[in-house]
């Protein structure tokens, strides 16, 4: 073993601080994993956290924002629910760590909050259903009432807040959660989140929410504060047991929240781990480029086992007459590096570690290492066992640890009257409080994707992609039964089903199902006192 503390780098603060079919029923058009859209014409994608948004094209959302296709990582999914299978959960954030865990009897995590401002309604019921189905593959899941967020973002009372607070939770009992199993909080009785918002607000500023969120010199501080207690619900689940892959589904509205949270747990690590060819630090992009050098080394060094970064540099330019400016500036540190080695390694940057929790980690790690002042270079260590070790020390010397957080993203239900699904239009959603007769009346009442008459329908199919009422039946009514989803789009777009049968057929089971629902939301309000949550808010 070598150990030798060498000469300062420059080694940036904004290196990577981390490494950052099951069924073969298929998603019909509106459903599809791609995010493919029927409108022919959309504007900017713009997500809103407190808006009522719409996706036009989530196509928009792999392009503008990141989010990857889910159909990708489904057939590494254990069991998948039918959500999944059918496309209504359409992208993910990093939720291969997550699959992975399910597969390996892993601890993991899945947690979603709740702004209690209305009834809970169909819509809702998705992420309950998300939250439930992993509870169900074994990880702690986190069910959470935002009043925080309710009373400063929306200005509801606290008594208004109450009643819809139970309302929820309720449902979420009555849909099959394990309150025994599980987690139920709210973000004003849970110290441990406070403490957690106070700590993750250090690494935030006003001009970081302000371009994220657009406040502006109106925004009112609870508000701001109320953003950074969802980031401390983010990462709740870690801070109380362990680093664990952690999950958060959501609309594709609440990403905004899912990216600052995933950057703030970063900033809060003490060590960040990439690859590096040199001591000088790089970029993403510079690092591509090193690693092309290396793996062509044969071509230019006196000594392919130990090939010169001078050697790199004259072979680089070699390549083209027109270097980028990315390869001119990898040339001229290589250069400057002279005849170092050009070898791969696994760097450890130093971002907020304790001068304790370095000199740990120095002594940590066996093998071959060069050790510089804000760094940790290792040649026997993968990444994987680099960033396991890193993160053991971090939880030794007091730090979180946290893995980034990652998300599932579902798309939005259409409402009943055609357009968006507004809590503010009766009509356009489905309450999960109804009275199931009511229930059922609306969806007699939607609009659908049918032609103009019996004949036109029968001649030339219904338009289930864009039908509200299919929607009913992919997102619901069909609830796990693939063949019978499938059965109804194909039927529609065959001629062979007419929207009058189809909504009678729909409202049936809506009202079966709201009768179901119902019924058990009353066996638990007779057990609420059972359940470790304060319904009633001391702030009243």
């Amino acid at each position: 073993m070598t150990s030798e503390r060498e000469t300062p780098s420059d080694e940036s603060r904004h290196e990577d601080s981390l490494t950052n079919s099951c069924s073969s029923w298929q998603a019909p058009e509106q459903l599809r994993t791609d995010g493919g859209s029927t409108a022919d014409d959309v504007d900017d994608t713009v997500l809103d956290p407190w808006g009522s948004s719409t996706i036009n094209d989530y196509r928009k959302l792999f392009e503008e924002f990141g989010i990857e296709q889910f159909e990708s990582i489904l057939d590494e999914v254990s069991n998948p629910h039918y959500l999944m299978r059918r496309g209504v959960i359409f992208g993910h954030r990093d939720y291969r760590p997550v699959a992975e865990a399910m597969q390996n009897n892993e601890p993991f995590a899945a947690l979603s909050g709740f702004m209690p401002t209305g009834d809970p309604h169909i819509g809702h019921k998705l992420v309950f259903d998300e939250l439930i189905w992993h509870q169900q593959q074994g990880g702690d899941v986190y069910a959470l009432i935002a009043d925080l967020e309710a009373h400063a973002a929306r200005g509801m009372t606290w008594g208004e807040i109450d009643q819809h607070a139970k309302d929820y939770i309720l449902s979420l009992l009555a849909l099959g959660f394990d309150p025994e199993q599980g987690t139920l909080y709210r973000q004003s009785e849970n110290r441990g989140v406070q403490d957690l918002a106070f700590e993750l607000g250090i690494e935030a500023n006003f001009s970081e929410l302000e371009s994220i969120y657009g406040f502006d010199g109106e925004t009112d501080v609870s508000h701001m504060q109320s953003v950074v207690t969802q980031m401390a619900d983010i990462c709740y689940p870690q801070a109380v047991d362990q680093p664990k892959p952690t999950v958060i589904p959501v609309g594709p509205d609440q990403d905004p929240h899912v990216r600052l949270a995933r950057d703030l747990a970063a900033r809060t690590r003490y060590f960040g781990v990439s690859e590096a060819y040199a001591s000088f630090a790089v970029t993403d992009e510079e690092r591509s480029i090193l690693a092309t050098a290396f793996a062509h080394r044969e071509e230019y060094a006196e000594d392919p086992d130990r090939p010169r970064c001078v050697e790199a540099a004259t072979w680089i330019e070699e390549q083209s007459s027109n270097l980028s400016s990315v390869e001119r500036t990898v040339v001229q540190k290589l250069e400057n590096a002279g005849k170092e080695p050009l070898r791969p390694r696994v760097r450890i940057l130093n971002r907020n570690a304790t001068d304790d929790a370095f000199e740990s980690l120095i002594e940590a790690i066996d093998g071959e290492k060069r050790v510089y002042d804000e760094h940790i270079d290792t040649f026997d260590l993968d990444q994987s066992q680099a960033a396991s070790l890193a993160r053991d020390v971090e939880l030794e010397h007091g730090g979180y640890g946290f893995l980034p957080p990652a998300s599932i993203y579902h798309r939005f239900m259409t409402g009943l009257t055609g357009g968006k699904m507004s809590s503010s239009v009766p009509a356009s959603h489905i309450s999960l409080l109804d009275d199931p007769e009511r229930g059922a009346k609306k969806v007699q009442a939607a609009a659908t994707g049918g032609r103009e008459t019996a004949d036109k329908q029968r001649e030339l199919g219904g338009k289930a992609d864009e039908c509200p009422v299919y929607e009913l039946y992919a997102y619901l009514l069909a609830d796990d039964n693939d063949e019978f989803a499938t059965e109804v789009y194909e039927e529609c777009v065959n001629g062979k089903r007419l929207c009058g049968s189809c909504k009678e057929q729909a409202a049936d089971l809506m009202e079966s199902f709201l009768s179901d629902h119902q019924q058990k939301r009353d066996e638990w309000k007779d057990r609420l006192d059972e359940i470790d949550i304060n319904l009633e808010s001391s702030r009243q």
